[in-house]
């Protein structure tokens, strides 16, 4: 492993305090995870810088999440929740009043749960995803393989103004037939505006069996389409939990990009990262 490396996509809760409405109430993972628990899941792995991601669709969480990154150096970035649907600079405006806005590096919303696959193609969205690029605001693209289409007509929408980063690959079923989606991440890469977190990918495969092995195929697809520049690790940490240790992720991580060079790891492990989210 090379001496340091960027998590771009972790998250930290406290179900006593705001409900994880995504979260299944029996999982292990249903229970708070703060930075101390941060900084003991990365000791002993190449992380020494992270990006905190929003996980409940809350003006407030986002306000918290900035309060604990500025009060925590090893939180490089915050990508939090905006309402997509009202005004995003008053909304903006008011964060950077009462919290200010200099860890904010990204926006996302949890499209994978609307019930429309074109959620991403409404004007009001692609509108407002415009805004945030003219902000200097990244978007987090969380959608699964049959909203990618929707994800490619935003990434064709805000080309000039937005960077755009897939989440987790878009969430395909390991083992399953990748034709569809592969065709589909094709599509999507082939706008420049558009980079791929390669992470959450053990909670899509067999929790209790998954090898690095599994994850290769999927690996392979996003850096033959989005290549080092654009490709970007994240642990998914605490949900990868419900299929591995932190380390066993990074391990993991280190495997799949094995036959990258130096300069290429790099780019993965921490450049990405840094340039995409224009990180202090």
């Amino acid at each position: 492993m090379q001496t340091m490396w960027i998590d771009a996509h972790h998250h930290l809760w406290d179900p006593s305090v705001r409900a994880q409405t995504w979260m299944d109430s029996t999982w292990p993972i249903n229970r708070p995870f703060d930075t101390a628990d941060l900084r003991a899941a990365i000791e002993g792995t190449p992380v020494q810088a992270t990006i905190v991601v929003q996980t409940e669709p809350s003006l407030y969480e986002t306000a918290e999440m900035l309060e604990v990154a500025a009060a925590d150096p090893v939180i490089n970035g915050v990508v939090g929740w905006i309402d997509l649907h009202d005004d995003i600079n008053h909304q903006l405006d008011d964060l950077a009043t009462s919290h200010g806005d200099e860890l904010l590096v990204g926006v996302r919303h949890q499209a994978e749960a609307e019930p429309d696959p074109r959620w991403l193609s409404a004007d009001a969205v692609v509108q407002s995803v415009r805004s945030l690029g003219r902000r200097g605001l990244a978007y987090d693209l969380l959608v699964k393989p049959h909203q990618l289409p929707s994800a490619i007509d935003l990434a064709e929408a805000t080309q000039d103004t937005t960077r755009l980063v897939l989440n987790h690959c878009a969430k395909p079923l390991i083992g399953s037939d990748l034709t569809g989606w592969a065709r589909s991440i094709r599509a999507l890469a082939s706008f420049d505006n558009v980079a791929c977190k390669l992470s959450g990918l053990v909670t899509e495969a067999n929790w209790t069996t998954w090898t690095s092995a599994d994850l290769m195929p999927i690996a392979d697809v996003i850096l033959e389409c989005f290549g080092p520049n654009r490709t970007m690790f994240g642990s998914d940490w605490p949900v990868c939990l419900l299929a591995a240790t932190y380390r066993e992720v990074a391990d993991a991580a280190a495997t799949i990009t094995n036959g990258l060079s130096s300069t290429e790891r790099s780019q993965v492990f921490a450049g990405t990262a840094r340039g995409w989210y224009s990180l202090i």
